[in-house]
């Protein structure tokens, strides 16, 4: 295999792996009824001015399997933090008591349950079409070099190489997809 075509192949199996680990990173977000603190991984804080992620501003932690508490370093933050949460739109409502936040997790309706593993199935997808995106420019590129720099026969075999990393990579995203969504719809 010719150097710039393995470059071109490296490359995009990168790619692959980057989409399929963006997913994961997304997944963690959906909350299965279970309390983590990347449910609130997002919210960011107005901190003298500047908006701050809420984990460069309090400590975020789970004190049990439906509870998770903000502990803000400072207390006047309570209540900017109080209204992020809130504003964040999660379906979670945070309890102020003066020193920290606690906001419980309710138990997850069979409705809730079914939109999320629709949302789960449709971010799967937005993955899958992610890696064929990558697929398609990468068989470009390949077939560009063709032009010039190698054989047909080798750009047929790297086109051929990065169909197997397509599948490999749809095959493992179809898995963590219905781990999810079986995680999800456990009672």
């Amino acid at each position: 295999m010719n150097e710039e075509a393995q470059l071109y192949i490296d490359d995009a199996e990168e790619k692959m792996k980057s989409a399929v680990n963006h997913y994961e990173a997304e997944l963690t977000k959906i909350r299965a009824g279970k309390a983590t603190p990347a449910i609130l991984a997002d919210i960011k804080v107005d901190y003298y001015g500047t908006e701050t992620p809420l984990n460069q501003v309090a400590n975020v932690g789970t004190t049990d399997a439906r509870t998770i508490v903000v502990q803000p370093w400072e207390k006047a933050m309570l209540p900017k933090i109080e209204k992020e949460i809130l504003k964040a739109n999660l379906g979670l409502t945070p309890v102020n008591n003066g020193e920290i936040i606690r906001i419980v997790i309710p138990a997850l309706t069979e409705e809730r349950r079914k939109q999320l593993v629709k949302q789960v199935k449709a971010e799967a997808e937005n993955t899958k079409v992610a890696i064929r995106n990558v697929r398609k420019d990468a068989n470009n590129s390949l077939k560009q070099l063709e032009k010039d720099v190698i054989t047909e026969d080798e750009s047929k075999e790297g086109q051929d190489i990065v169909q197997k990393l397509t599948d490999k990579y749809v095959a493992n995203t179809d898995k963590i997809c219905e781990a999810k969504a079986a995680e999800i719809l456990k009672v």
